[in-house]
């Protein structure tokens, strides 16, 4: 028998913003499928109508493709197995449900919401399975003819799996082994409704990965109790040969306390849950995202990889590629992952050190522009190259380093108060002469000529420097003196010496 081609699928609903644990989910599936050579289907479920939510799906496709996690196949990407949206095959499922009736294997059930409650109200944990089906409206417990006039009348019906009590059902997990659920602790799941001929997502999940030939299901803990009945109903079809290893994956948790990460975290906390911004389309509620809060998409690829999964080494920032070559789902973990935040904004730190001068002038680029200043690229280039170990974002370099294009209008109050000497206006003079006479202004020149002055008029360095800083910087910050000067230029620099002689006396 020959191996099976992998294939994998990643399918979110159209209900909202995508969560990031659902963005891991969907980075475990990409570099398995690299890993192993084979293709990554991107589908759409949205057979829940009540729940659907415009542009989510358009949402969805752009947070992937900021993040670089490519699809080879799906909504919008084509392929031999569409259509990918569920709610565009129910003619495909009408067929698969009748198969399940016609081999005894389902049935059809009239229970209206209120004779539900009813039921539950008068049996405590009431189920619908073998042990109460019989006292129900189905066509187990109706005869044809009843069960027929009833569908000739428009009455509203599901379709219900029909699951034989006590039986073990065997789940191979290829992270948590063998799970074994016995079917009496199941209920008869709904598969089909006629309201709206859609399947639930039981059923059309079953079909859609039979059909699209699915090997591998790798999807989020919280599926796990659906395995035994997703693993039902392979058996039901005759499909066991076809059906997909699945693995479920570890929570993500709350980065204090216990239960499952939510966006209420991410609010009381200040981090995103989300990769994108989100707009509540009812509400007008607006989410951030790790986009637009300045992350940078291989870091949130970085730091998602490893909640939940390690590569068997020390190794902590890897690239996509590195990633795939490392990848095992033999080491993800069983139990949930904390959600560090905090690592988040390291490793988004770490990728801005990696970025050449060009890429961050880049980025940084428009937010100078923003702020009404439009200098040469390649001095906004040099000053992000120089300030990027000083911040976590690239939107925090404004802040570290507008001094190298607005000039200050303002010193603070304390450092002058501290470093602006009685003498500081003579020496500045003094040093703004020296500066003014030198033809070559690159700062290691810079540098050995004002020492030496220094050294002949034995000032103290400390003044001097403290004083130089204050007239280029306006506050006592900032990297090497003569890199500030040296990119401010000797014209730029002498004006600004100038300037603070004159407002600080």
């Amino acid at each position: 028998m020959t191996e099976r081609k992998v294939r994998v699928r990643f399918a979110p609903s159209p209900t909202g913003a995508l969560h990031i644990g659902g963005v891991r989910t969907a980075l475990y599936n990409y570099l398995f499928a690299r890993q192993h050579g084979g293709e990554f289907v991107f589908r759409i479920e949205d057979t829940d109508s009540n729940r659907f939510v415009p542009g989510a799906e358009e949402y969805i496709i752009e947070s992937f493709k900021w993040l670089g996690i490519e699809f080879d196949e799906g909504v919008t990407f084509g392929g031999n197995h569409g259509p990918y949206r569920q709610s565009e095959r129910r003619d495909i499922y009408k067929k698969y449900v009748q198969l399940l009736l016609d081999n005894g294997k389902a049935y059809v059930a009239f229970d209206t919401p209120e004779e539900l409650d009813a039921k539950r109200a008068e049996i405590a944990n009431f189920q619908y399975d073998a042990s109460t089906r019989m006292s129900m409206r189905n066509s187990l417990s109706l005869s044809k003819e009843q069960v027929d006039e009833l569908i000739a009348a428009g009455e509203k019906y599901v379709v219900r799996i029909k699951i034989e009590p006590n039986e073990d059902v065997c789940v191979n997990d290829l992270i948590r082994g063998e799970v074994v659920i016995n079917s009496s602790i199941l209920d008869d799941k709904v598969l089909y409704k006629s309201a709206d001929e859609l399947p639930t997502y039981h059923l059309a999940n079953i079909v859609d990965d039979h059909l699209m030939e699915i090997s591998h299901v790798i999807r989020g803990e919280e599926w796990l109790p659906s395995a035994p009945l997703h693993v039902l109903l392979y058996r039901a079809f005759g499909w066991e040969e076809t059906m997909p290893a699945f693995a479920h994956l570890p929570l993500l948790l709350k980065p204090e306390g216990n239960g499952k990460l939510s966006k209420r975290d991410g609010d009381r906390l200040g981090f995103p849950v989300f990769p994108l911004q989100w707009t509540d389309p009812k509400t007008g509620d607006v989410s951030s995202g790790y986009r637009e809060a300045g992350y940078l998409p291989e870091a949130v690829i970085n730091f998602l990889a490893l909640l939940g999964w390690n590569p068997g080494n020390d190794q902590e920032v890897m690239s996509l590629a590195e990633m795939v070559q490392l990848f095992n789902l033999n080491r993800c973990s069983k139990s949930g992952a904390k959600f560090d935040y905090k690592k988040g904004i390291w490793f988004n730190h770490t990728y801005i050190q990696k970025k050449s001068d060009i890429e961050l002038g880049k980025l940084f680029m428009p937010i100078v522009q923003a702020h009404g200043v439009e200098p040469e690229f390649d001095k906004v280039a040099l000053v992000a190259g120089m300030m990027k170990e000083r911040v976590n974002f690239v939107s925090e370099l404004w802040d570290a380093s507008k001094f190298f294009f607005v000039a200050p209008t303002a010193y603070d109050e304390k450092t002058a108060k501290k470093r602006w000497k009685e003498d500081s206006a003579k020496c500045m003079t003094e040093l703004g002469e020296v500066l003014a006479s030198l033809e070559d202004f690159t700062p290691h020149n810079q540098e050995t000529v004002v020492m030496n002055w220094i050294a002949e008029k034995e000032y103290h360095t400390g003044n001097i420097m403290n004083a130089f800083r204050l007239a280029l910087v306006g506050e006592g910050k900032g990297p090497h003196m003569f890199d500030i000067s040296w990119i401010l230029g000797k014209e730029e620099t002498l004006a600004r010496i100038n300037r603070a002689v004159e407002v600080l006396k």
